[in-house]
């Protein structure tokens, strides 16, 4: 009768819990397994099931990579006091570690990366050529000539170059990006659960709000140093926060870069204050959720408030991306 109940419930789609023995009969799993299907449902214990209708089909990731440049616009140092090269190298390991933890666990899922270079050294280039060569990606170099005229004349060198890698960035996740489009800085390192945890947590969140939806992969210190109102949602294995600002690591669709593509040209025009003013204006609007505790960690000055999340063993995770 138990195994003629158990094909009934499969039918119809349901679920049993059996928590004598903590599995689930029709998932054929222990209830402390992963117990969501990519595009299909996602299970939180107790909170029962969320049947996916914002169905992931691939993701573009789109990196800004500049092996020079200590930190832009600071005379600071990083935390570990590394060259920036250091930081660049650690940073695209981690990643690659999460997007192959990710595709080992989300076979179907389109993975593409694409590396934006900003005139780095041939031996800079070469070791990161040497750790993408088994993922499927690419190096572009940045072409800032291309952008004389549509960035208004800065300062500084650097904050014009800047300005171009964002653009470009943006410039790529329009041109080829098909569903989601992941873009990341150079200076953070990513907890190998990072990918997978944020796919599978758009697909909850978004599929619960019933549109697409802007994520952060870092808790910034930032964002409690005023007593601003948030929710607290539940992902696929952790809380996240409803947020109104972020940096420029942030993940979201093609359609959502397409209805704002204003705002994201505008934002790279000049150097604003905050530099990230146009992009953090589309928040009014739009859901944007960041992770509680942090999936990656912005390495800035040990007293950036744009950097350290809190809750991190630091060193352990430096350590991890040698």
């Amino acid at each position: 009768m138990k195994k003629f109940f158990i094909k009934i419930c499969k039918f119809f789609g349901f679920e049993i819990i059996d928590q004598n023995e903590f599995t689930s009969p029709t998932l054929n799993k222990e209830l402390n397994e992963d117990l969501s299907i990519l595009n299909k449902k996602s299970i939180v214990l107790p909170l029962g099931e969320v049947k996916i209708t914002r169905k992931v089909k691939s993701i573009l990731i789109v990196i800004r990579v500049n092996t020079e440049i200590e930190v832009w616009d600071q005379n600071k140092r990083r935390l570990f006091e590394k060259p920036k090269i250091e930081y660049s190298i650690r940073s695209i390991k981690s990643l690659i570690n999460s997007i192959n933890y990710c595709q080992s666990k989300y076979l179907d899922l389109k993975i593409k990366t694409i590396i934006l270079d900003d005139s780095s050294k041939i031996e800079n280039l070469d070791k990161i050529k040497e750790i993408i060569k088994d993922v499927n990606g690419e190096i572009i170099s940045l072409d800032t000539k291309k952008f004389e005229t549509k960035i208004k004349k800065q300062k500084t060198q650097q904050t014009f170059s800047n300005l171009a890698s964002l653009y470009q960035c943006f410039e790529i996740g329009k041109e080829i990006g098909e569903d989601l489009i992941f873009f990341i800085e150079d200076d953070y390192l990513h907890f190998e659960t990072m990918l997978e945890e944020m796919i599978a947590t758009y697909e909850r969140v978004s599929s619960q709000v019933g549109k697409d939806i802007f994520m952060c992969p870092a808790d910034y210190p930032y964002l409690y140093m005023d007593n601003e109102k948030t929710n607290i949602l539940i992902g696929n294995k952790r809380h996240w926060r409803t947020i109104a600002k972020t940096l420029c690591t942030f993940l979201t669709s093609k359609k959502l870069l397409d209805l704002y593509w204003e705002n994201f040209t505008k934002n790279c025009e000049d150097r604003h204050d905050p530099f990230e003013k146009y992009i953090n204006e589309i928040y009014k609007n739009e859901f944007c959720i960041s992770p509680l505790k942090s999936l990656s960690v912005h390495l800035t000055n040990v007293n950036s408030s744009y950097g350290l999340s809190p809750f991190i063993d630091y060193k352990n995770l430096w350590d991890q991306n040698k």
